[in-house]
């Protein structure tokens, strides 16, 4: 039974996904009841899944019966276990922001649940090609849900990240040909395998290879300069999805290309071609103070934290290229950590709209005071995202950054130092406004914090909003206790992707 969770982990959100559409033809609300069913069952398998990884092992499952390298392998280890789990736990906990936030059509829950579907095809599979179809998979329905917003510039947006998408998905796909002309295989740890033994890596097929692959998941990833769906999209999807893309859809292409990293071309080609790690190392800085610069001159919140993903996920891959062991706990540490504080921020922005109409970094002035609870954990989870101990968000970085002392990577370091100022720049300025300055947005007297309805856009906040929010700032803080123990699942998996 055990063998065959993984699958399971992947079959159970697509079906999920058709009822609502199915239910259609009865109810126009069997949506969201529907996906909460189906994300706590995929909570329990995922967290089943996690525990089992810990305590005997990975786990792995060869699709229909036929073994690698001609069959496609489901593969779960400590890294992909925690990564599934997030994705479990992050969905359900948006889709209780949902209940009220909406949107409450069946199509929006069939394209919810096939998003976690694609995201935990990503996450499992140990298959190249197949991670090509899942990033399709993944692709489709994140367009569709930035699509969703009432406004006509949610569906540019939506156009906009389809076109970027869609060239960086053929990039991939065209990586993944050179890749099986050279190697004759798709299959991770056989390709691992065949590279070893052909020590090819100088070769231009295998080259080609790898940077079609890792092209084409930074522009998933969003990294400067292939980042410009991602503000677009941020500020112009339903808060729900910005919320639950911002937390997800780049987390997982980034433990994609670490994957892709460890697994398939491992240290060793790393190391063979150094061109390629400062390669790669380049760019993430680059994204890292681009776009950290691009945030501080944001009026927009959205957009603002739009640009502070480009600047994280720069970092967490640039904690990836450097390939310590110090460096990848950091990065994973700080990647996981990410989701969950990004996710929240998003989450206390749209609780904060609804509730005044404040959406730019002005508008926040008094905010504080207005709706103290969102205000507190906006605060919170800013101070987190720039790495204020004891939260999650300083633990990633300092790993990343002894890393990166350890092999002597000085300029990384600088950068580092250098984008935490600037993320201090644009969140303490927005902590600033919140309480140290004049309300620039007034209400009615007596506004509560779980008051229905504002003057603002007039919209319902739900005790879930506020509970998801409180529960992303606590997490922010409390997960640093949990990071020895994952520190340890990483490192007893670390020797098989550090080490091929």
């Amino acid at each position: 039974m055990i063998e065959q969770l993984p699958v399971l982990l992947v079959v159970l959100p697509i079906i999920g996904g058709a009822v609502p559409l199915v239910a259609s033809l009865v109810s126009d609300r069997a949506g969201w009841p529907v996906a909460t069913l189906t994300l706590i069952g995929q909570g329990g398998l995922a967290g089943l899944l996690a525990w089992t990884v810990s305590t005997s092992g990975t786990v792995s499952y060869a699709v229909g019966g036929f073994a690698a390298p001609y069959g496609i392998e489901l593969v779960v280890d400590g890294l992909s276990g925690a990564v599934a789990l997030l994705v479990a736990v992050v969905s359900l906990g948006v889709l209780a922001y949902a209940r009220e936030a909406g949107p409450h059509s069946n199509s929006f829950y069939g394209l919810y649940l096939l998003l976690v579907a694609g995201l935990t095809g990503m996450t499992v599979t140990g298959d190249v090609f197949n991670l090509y179809v899942f990033l399709e998979i993944t692709g489709l329905a994140a367009y569709g849900l930035v699509a969703s917003g009432r406004d006509a510039s949610a569906a540019v947006a939506a156009l906009k990240y389809l076109i970027i998408g869609t060239v960086g998905a053929s990039l991939y796909l065209l990586g993944v040909g050179y890749l099986l002309a050279a190697t004759g295989t798709l299959n991770m740890a056989d390709l691992a395998t065949k590279l070893g033994e052909m020590a090819a890596y100088d070769s231009t097929l295998v080259l080609t290879a790898f940077g079609l692959m890792v092209g084409g998941l930074t522009v998933k990833v969003a990294l400067f300069p292939l980042h410009t769906w991602q503000p677009d999209a941020y500020a112009n999807a339903p808060d729900t999805v910005s919320a639950f893309i911002s937390a997800l859809v780049s987390t997982v292409s980034a433990y994609a290309l670490a994957r892709l990293l460890f697994s398939v071309f491992t240290v060793e080609f790393l190391t063979a071609v150094p061109v390629a790690r400062w390669a790669l190392v380049g760019l993430a800085c680059v994204s890292i103070i681009a776009g950290s610069a691009l945030a501080v001159s944001q009026d927009s919140v959205q957009r603002m934290l739009a640009y502070s993903s480009v600047s994280q996920f720069g970092l967490v891959v640039a904690g990836f290229a450097i390939a310590t062991p110090l460096a990848v706990v950091g990065a994973t540490v700080h990647l996981l950590g990410h989701a969950v504080m990004k996710g929240g921020l998003f989450a206390a922005t749209g609780v904060i709209e609804r509730k005044t109409g404040a959406t730019t970094v002005n508008g926040y002035a008094g905010m504080g005071s207005r709706v103290p609870l969102s205000a507190f954990c906006f605060a919170v989870l800013s101070l987190a995202m720039v790495g204020v101990p004891p939260a999650v968000g300083f633990v990633g970085k300092w790993y990343i950054v002894l890393g990166a002392v350890n092999a002597g990577n000085w300029p990384v370091v600088a950068v580092l130092l250098a984008s935490t100022l600037l993320t201090l720049a644009y969140f303490a300025r927005l902590v600033e406004r919140l309480y140290f300055a004049e309300a620039t947005i007034h209400s009615e007297e007596g506004l509560s914090e779980e008051a229905p309805v504002t003057d603002g856009s007039g919209q319902a906040v739900s005790f879930g909003m506020i509970a998801v929010v409180v529960i992303a700032a606590a997490l922010a803080v409390a997960l640093t206790a949990a990071v020895p123990a994952f520190e340890q699942v990483l490192r007893e998996t670390l020797p098989q992707l550090l080490t091929q």
